[in-house]
């Protein structure tokens, strides 16, 4: 059992714990106990772990049509949730002026997509 990565398998749980799945906190604490005495029956409860937690990512976005009456620019917004948690959001007035509410709302979710391609790379690494 020493060439199984058990710690490093509960140290990736431990983050999705904190920051989308809280409702496994108990379980976690549990396989936690076993890092230096680690079983067959330990090992199997973190993989069952680990192929339970599907992360659902969803994301939403909308834009305001010139809110602000002193330069004309639209304000812009996301939002993106992880398993019901928000893991990143931003709001901000649209570096481009747009001339109708529909290219307001075609700049907004390209800010939007930048952001996905952020976290896609970053969660890869």
């Amino acid at each position: 059992m020493s060439d199984i990565p058990y710690a490093s398998a509960v140290r990736s749980i431990q983050y999705v714990v904190q920051c989308t799945k809280p409702d496994i906190t108990y379980t976690l604490s549990v396989t936690g106990r076993f890092q230096a005495c680690v079983g067959e029956a330990h090992w199997s409860i973190v993989k069952t772990i680990l192929k339970c937690g599907e992360l659902i990512l969803k994301g939403y976005s909308n834009a305001s049509f010139q809110l602000n009456d002193d330069d004309a620019k639209s304000q812009s917004g996301f939002v993106f949730k992880l398993n019901g948690g928000v893991v990143s959001w931003k709001s901000s007035e649209q570096a481009t002026t747009a001339y109708s509410t529909i290219e307001a709302e075609y700049i907004d979710p390209s800010e939007a997509a930048k952001e996905v391609v952020w976290m896609k790379t970053t969660s890869k690494s």
